[in-house]
Order: C-alpha cells, then structure tokens, then sequence
C-alpha cells in the first residue's frame, strides 16, 4: 500500500515564527527521546573459510631432468570434474587404463622445482616411488581436503595427526 503524506501535519516554513533581531531564539522544546527500535537479528553470518587449492610437496627422490638437474619440490592444485574426464578420452589411457593417473597428474601439478611447464611427458619419466608418492598425495587432498592424517602412536596409543603436505615419505 502507498502512504501519502499528509501536509496538514507538516509546519510550512512560511509558518515559522520569525526571531526579533535584539533577542536570541528561545531554544526548542526538547522531543522526549524514542526508544530504540533494534533491527530483528537474524542468524549470525557465517564465516567463510577460505578454500585452499593449491599444496605443496617434496618428492621422495625427485625428477632428474634431462641435463641432470634433480627437483623435488613442487605445488599440486586440486582437481576438477574435467581433470577426472579429459584424460578418459585419451587413447594411451584408453588403451593401458594405469596410464590415467600420468595423465591426470599431468594436469594437476603446476609447479615442480624449476620445469617451465609440468605435462604427462615429465610424470612419465619420474621414479615409481615419486609417482606411489604423488598418487596418493592426490587422493589425500581430493578426497579428504586436506593433507593431515589421524594416527596413533604404537607405544602409547594416544591418537595424533600429521601433516603430509609437504613432507617426505618416512618422515613426521
């Protein structure tokens, strides 16, 4: 519904008394103070917390590129639908279905020490225990996201999490 206001209840300022030059205005009545209408409070924001993509690692034994250079460290970014679907068209992958996961960690990791550009050629050619290594890397962080894994001690049984981002094999 429109309201209207009524200009009946509005002062004009042509209706304003004027003030006498030889004295000071009489100071307006003070309103008595409204209380505070507060606002309903609906439920609290939610706090977004800030999606992490990209994780670093340290290969095992590392890439030997081919002047002999070794790199280990590098940066992994989580996979999307389409990393999972692309390499399925693939006919190295049709044909040996072990070759999906060279494929696809071709795709993910963006940076390895510095190789100006990381592709499926480059996996390929890694030592089987980097690939064992970045294999379940991947999984760590798309399936779980994130790459702390719950453990418990054999001596004292108290549980406790590690960290595998970033670290080598065999080593908490």
């Amino acid at each position: 519904m429109r309201r209207s206001l009524n200009t009946a209840q509005v002062p004009s300022p042509a209706a304003a008394p004027l003030a006498d030059p030889g004295h000071a205005p009489a100071p307006a009545p003070a309103a008595p103070a409204a209380p505070v209408a507060s606002a309903p409070q609906g439920p609290a924001p939610v706090q977004r917390e800030q999606l992490r993509t990209q994780f670093e690692f340290e290969l095992p034994r590392g890439y030997v590129d081919d002047s002999g250079t070794v790199h280990r460290r590098g940066v992994m970014r989580l996979s999307t639908a389409k990393d999972e679907l692309i390499p399925l068209r693939d006919v190295r992958v049709q044909e040996n279905p072990a070759y999906l996961s060279v494929v696809l960690l071709g795709r993910v990791i963006t940076q390895l020490g510095t190789v100006p550009m990381v592709h499926d050629g480059i996996v390929e050619n890694m030592f089987a225990s980097d690939l064992a290594f970045l294999q379940d890397f991947y999984r760590q962080i798309n399936s779980e996201g994130h790459t702390r894994a719950a453990v418990t001690c054999p001596h004292c049984e108290q549980p406790f999490e590690v960290e595998l981002g970033g670290s080598r094999l065999g080593e908490w």
